[in-house]
This record gives C-alpha cells, sequence and structure tokens, in this order.
C-alpha cells in the first residue's frame, strides 16, 4: 500500500519510464457509507506491477493530478470514476479508454467487468467487497484483495478486446465513443437547479412539489448531519408517497424506527411545509408538448427502422448506433445531428 508522496511520485515515475505504454487504473470511493463520498483507494498496474495507492494516508495527491494531465488511462465503466476524477483533481485525463464501451461495440450483453474476466479468462471473481465501506483502515485483506482483481486482468483484456476492435473495423467508433464519454463528464452540471425534483415528481401536484421539497431538504440535512447517503435516511420513493398522502390530507406512515430528533424535524418540516402560501407553491415543469403528424411518425419510423437493421447486421444493442430520445429529437428537429450522434454514428445510419 503507497502511503506517502515520495512512494507515489516513485510510481508515477515508474509508469512513466514503463514498457507499457496505458496503464490500467480502477478507483474506490465510499459513495455507500458517506455523505460526500471520498475518493478511498487508487489501483494501478503497468501489467507487471499492481499497486494499491491510499489516497486518504497520502499528504500531497498533487503529483497523482500532474500525472493524469498528460495520461491515456484504461479503465472499466469509468463514468463515476471520471466523476471523482474532476472532483479530486478539478480535471479529466487526457484519454481514457473504457473497455466496457469496448465490449458493448463488440456486441458484447453482459459487460460488466466480471462477466467480461470470466468470458476472456474463465476466471470468476469474486463480488463480497463490492458494497464494503471503502474508507474503513486498514483494510482487510480480502478487501485488498478484490480491488486487486480490479485490475489485475484489466490490461491483458483490453489488448483482447482491441484487437477484436481493429479485426471489426470498429478501433475508430471506440476512440470516438470514449471521447464522448469524457466530453459528458466535463459538461454535466452537478449542482442542479432545483435538486429535489426527483425521479416520479412528475406525478405531483403544485402542492405536492411544496411537501417534496420540505422533505428532501429534511432528509439532506439529516444525511448530512449523519455522514451517510441520503438513500439511508428515506428513499426517494418514500419522499413521494409522503408528499401524495400529504396532499390528499393523510398522515404519512412513519417507520418505527424514527425517533426523537428526527422524528421531531421531519414533523416540523411537514407542518411548515403546510403553512406555504399557494402563491409560493413551486411550478410544475412545462412539458414539451409533441403532437406528431403522419410525416414525423413516418420520419421516425425509418430512422427507428435503420437503426435496427444496422445494429442487427453488426450485431450490437441499437441504443449503441441512437437512443430513441436521439431518433426524436432529430425527428424534431431540436439540435443539428453534428451534436446528436457521432461521426461514425450519422455514417451508418446515413443522417
Amino acid at each position: 500500500m503507497i502511503k506517502t508522496t515520495s512512494e507515489l511520485v516513485g510510481l508515477l515515475e515508474s509508469l512513466q519510464e514503463g514498457e507499457v505504454a496505458i496503464p490500467g487504473i480502477d478507483l474506490e470511493a465510499d459513495n455507500l457509507h458517506r455523505y460526500s463520498e471520498q475518493l478511498c483507494l487508487v489501483q494501478v498496474t503497468d501489467g507487471v506491477r499492481y499497486e494499491l495507492v491510499d489516497p486518504l494516508a497520502i499528504e500531497d495527491l498533487s503529483p497523482l493530478g500532474t500525472f493524469l494531465e498528460t495520461a491515456t488511462l484504461w479503465m472499466h465503466g469509468a463514468d463515476f470514476d471520471m466523476t471523482l476524477f474532476k472532483r479530486e483533481f478539478g480535471l479529466l485525463p487526457e484519454m481514457i479508454l473504457d473497455t466496457q464501451i469496448a465490449a458493448r461495440l463488440l456486441g458484447v450483453r453482459r459487460f460488466s467487468y466480471a462477466n467480461l474476466v470470466e468470458q476472456y479468462f474463465e476466471v470468476q471473481l469474486s463480488k463480497s467487497s463490492q458494497k464494503e465501506n471503502w474508507g474503513q483502515r486498514p483494510l482487510p485483506d480480502k478487501m485488498c484483495e478484490y480491488a486487486l482483481n480490479d485490475v489485475r486482468y484489466l490490461l491483458p483484456l483490453a489488448a483482447k478486446l482491441e484487437e477484436e476492435l481493429h479485426e471489426k473495423g470498429r478501433h475508430r467508433w471506440f476512440l470516438e465513443c470514449c471521447k464522448a464519454a469524457m466530453d459528458r463528464v466535463r459538461e454535466r452540471d452537478e449542482q442542479r437547479e432545483d435538486p429535489w425534483r426527483i425521479q416520479g415528481s412528475g406525478k405531483l401536484d403544485r402542492q405536492g412539489l411544496v411537501f417534496l421539497k420540505a422533505l428532501w431538504e429534511w432528509r439532506d440535512g439529516e444525511a448530512c448531519n449523519w455522514d451517510r447517503p441520503a438513500f439511508m435516511v428515506a428513499r426517494n420513493k418514500q419522499l413521494i408517497d409522503w408528499s401524495m398522502d400529504l396532499v390528499r390530507g393523510k398522515d404519512p406512515i412513519i417507520p418505527q424506527n424514527f425517533r426523537g430528533g428526527r422524528l421531531r424535524r421531519l414533523q416540523e418540516s411537514m407542518k411548515r411545509a403546510k403553512s406555504v402560501p399557494k402563491d409560493e407553491w413551486p411550478e410544475r415543469p412545462k412539458r414539451k408538448g409533441r403532437r406528431w403528424d403522419d410525416e414525423q411518425e413516418e420520419e421516425f419510423r425509418r430512422h427507428a427502422e435503420r437503426r435496427d437493421m444496422v445494429a442487427e447486421e453488426l450485431d450490437i444493442d441499437p441504443s449503441m448506433l441512437a437512443p430513441r430520445a436521439v431518433i426524436e429529437r432529430l425527428v424534431w428537429k431540436e439540435e443539428e445531428p453534428e451534436s446528436l450522434l457521432l461521426p461514425w454514428q450519422r455514417e451508418l445510419l446515413g443522417v
């Protein structure tokens, strides 16, 4: 376990001087155990060495940030990892090559890291530490072994997938998809204007939104003070159900383990919400009313049929070519094709 800045610098220098041009990296966080997740572990491999880096022990992580500025890395399912990089260092690596994207472009339907390792190497990886608390110290040997296995097969897997991509003429598609995934994370706004508008809020009327906002703010405060993820206080579905009960004039069914200060603060938040004047109730979001005419229906059908036909020929999931929402936006001319589809997708779809 690398625990000092000097050890970290030594590792990064060896990666830059090593024979393998593209190292592999994986990250672990404690997002299932804390209110604000933190980077807890970095697993690194050059194909020969397999190292664990402890960000909680290292005083100065900036050398890693500097390394990332110009680094190309192999990772698997890197969306959340990219978010961690962005929060921790304010940047993403120069390039992330994602084995999950590679597998999907090759038509693999079960593309988790464990599935791919089993498929390509006939090795079954343990998933026992998947939801453990990576912020605990010292890390048990079982968790260290789990973490090392997350990079032990990464570079051999990448080599096999990349070879297949070249054989099928899809490597350019792969690079375009990886770059687009990184661009989405860079552009993602993590500070939403109304974070309390959770999934399911669309079914609530304006008064229901008053209750939902109050309940969400209560839950957020409880989670922050407790330093636990919000879902450990109450799940989204509970907030929606409670809001609907309050609109109907019913008392929500509160779990029996809600006692003391938590229960009192919940009751106070519901009481305050009931007194919010009607002119201060949140507006329901305006829905984009789409009335499809025959011509648009026909254009959508043509695009969808073309997509499905090409996907079947390539033996890949149709959503890799264009999700339904993208086809709808094409038909409605909401954005230019260049902003909705990658070059390889436009070529295959004839857009």
